[in-house]
C-alpha cells in the first residue's frame, strides 16, 4: 500500500504542490476524529445544498466523502484531500485523493465531493484496489437550482456517481478524472 506524502506530492506536481502543501486543507494529522467531524459537516452541507443527494444515498452501497480538496495549478497542477468511506452510515476506512495535471491552467480552488457507489461490485472494486483511479465511467450528478437532480441521475445505472459542491476559488469546474484514491491511516 503506497502512501503519498506531501513531499512526494510536491515532487510529483513539479513544485506546484508547494501551494497545496502550504494550504493545509484542514484535515492535517489530527487523526480520525477530525476527519469524521469534517465528514459529518460536509454531509450536512450537501443535504442542505443538494437535497436530492439523500435519494442517491438511499440507493448507494457506500459513499466516499471528501470534505475538502484543494486544487492549484500554474501550467503544472495538482489536488489533494482526505476523507472517509461510509457504509451504512458508518466509517469503515479513510482515504486520500491526489491528482496531478498538466496543461493550460492557472488558479486555485477548493471543493467538496461525495462518490456514491451504486453497486456492491463498484464498492468492492474500490475497497480492494491498491489505488483506485477515477475514470470516465463516473457519472457527475449536476443539480439544478434548488438542489434537484434529473430523474436519470437518481435512477442511474452508473456504478459510481459523483456530487461536487461547495466550490470556491479561481479555477472553473472541478473534474475528478485522473484522481487517485488511496487508503490511509490517519
Amino acid at each position: 500500500m503506497s502512501k503519498l506524502s506531501r513531499r512526494g506530492f510536491i515532487l510529483a506536481t513539479g513544485g506546484s504542490g508547494l501551494v497545496l502543501a502550504g494550504c493545509g486543507n484542514g484535515l492535517g494529522s489530527e487523526g480520525p476524529g477530525r476527519i469524521d467531524a469534517r465528514v459529518s459537516a460536509t454531509l450536512n452541507q450537501m443535504y442542505n445544498d443538494v437535497p436530492d443527494s439523500r435519494r442517491l444515498e438511499e440507493k448507494a452501497s457506500g459513499m466516499l466523502v471528501m470534505p475538502l480538496v484543494t486544487e492549484a495549478g500554474f501550467g503544472v497542477g495538482g489536488a489533494y484531500g482526505r476523507g472517509a468511506l461510509l457504509v451504512d452510515g458508518i466509517t469503515v476506512d479513510y482515504y486520500s485523493q491526489a491528482k496531478a495535471s498538466f496543461g493550460l491552467q492557472i488558479g486555485a480552488q477548493q471543493f467538496a465531493h461525495v462518490l456514491f457507489f451504486m453497486t456492491d461490485d463498484a464498492l468492492a472494486d474500490f475497497r480492494t484496489a491498491s489505488g483506485w483511479v477515477a475514470g470516465a465511467d463516473i457519472k457527475y450528478a449536476v443539480a439544478s437550482e434548488g438542489g434537484r437532480f434529473s430523474a436519470d441521475t437518481v435512477t442511474t445505472t452508473s456504478p459510481v456517481v459523483a456530487v461536487v459542491f461547495g466550490q470556491a476559488g479561481l479555477i472553473v469546474g472541478a473534474s475528478l478524472e485522473g484522481s487517485k484514491y488511496s487508503r490511509i491511516i490517519p
